[in-house]
């Protein structure tokens, strides 16, 4: 797998309010390498979840240019956004998003059946994901039969059931106690050097956010790098954008 490398330009995005529009990113810049790995934190409202949006073809940019794995966004037709979103990315999401009549292993395959994977690649793939989030022996319990924890592993073993070129995760470890939030950053660690996927994950946790190595924050509508020394020593922190 090759992960996408992303590439923003001018970004400006804002939303109609009864008093006018409100600008919620103004002349956002991010450069991340295909295979890269970045953090991304800021206040509640910042704007964090809506750039995460963007980059995943769920919303599209009022201004400016995005570029992911080569595609730019804003040329694409709501079908082929969609398409964009089935090949590409991979959503992980602080709720988890799990259907509850559906078991781990069918919450998993409904992604491989949406992408036209026959059903016995499908259960292949399937097996082998709950086994690369140590879920093996959970195939068959519903989200109520499993841990907080279980559960976000089994989303982020969905996320990936496209072989996603970038996984975009937004407060992946926000419901979870510290047990299962270790686990889980581990595991999404692992995703950029043992299936070579672009990784982006939005955080309010300081500690998560500094393990990435490179460090982003949203700040009065721009992103720049977080030299936070909290996170790490502002040396230490690459540029977001040239």
């Amino acid at each position: 797998m090759q992960g996408a490398a992303v590439v923003v330009q001018g970004l400006r995005h804002w939303f109609a309010t009864r008093t006018g529009p409100l600008t919620v990113l103004d002349g956002v810049d991010l450069h991340l390498p295909a295979g890269g790995y970045a953090s991304l934190v800021g206040p509640s409202g910042a704007g964090k979840s809506t750039l995460l949006s963007i980059l995943g073809g769920l919303e599209l940019a009022q201004e400016g240019t995005v570029e992911v794995g080569g595609e730019r966004l804003a040329g694409l037709s709501r079908d082929d956004l969609a398409a964009f979103r089935r090949s590409t990315v991979g959503f992980v999401f602080q709720h988890f998003g799990l259907l509850d009549a559906l078991t781990a292993a069918e919450n998993i395959d409904v992604t491989g059946a949406l992408t036209g994977v026959p059903r016995k690649q499908r259960r292949a793939r399937t097996l082998e994901l709950l086994d690369a989030v140590g879920l093996a022996d959970r195939a068959d319990h519903r989200p109520i039969e499993l841990s907080g924890g279980e559960r976000q592993r089994v989303a982020i073993a969905r996320a990936l059931a496209n072989q996603p070129r970038i996984v975009l995760a937004d407060e992946p470890t926000g419901n979870l106690d510290d047990d299962s939030t270790l686990l889980v950053v581990d595991l999404l660690e692992t995703l950029p050097q043992r299936l070579g996927c672009t990784l982006v994950v939005v955080t309010h946790d300081r500690a998560l956010a500094a393990r990435a190595p490179l460090r982003l924050r949203l700040r009065d509508r721009r992103l720049e790098a977080d030299a936070d020394p909290v996170a790490a020593p502002a040396s230490a922190v690459p540029a977001a954008a040239p």
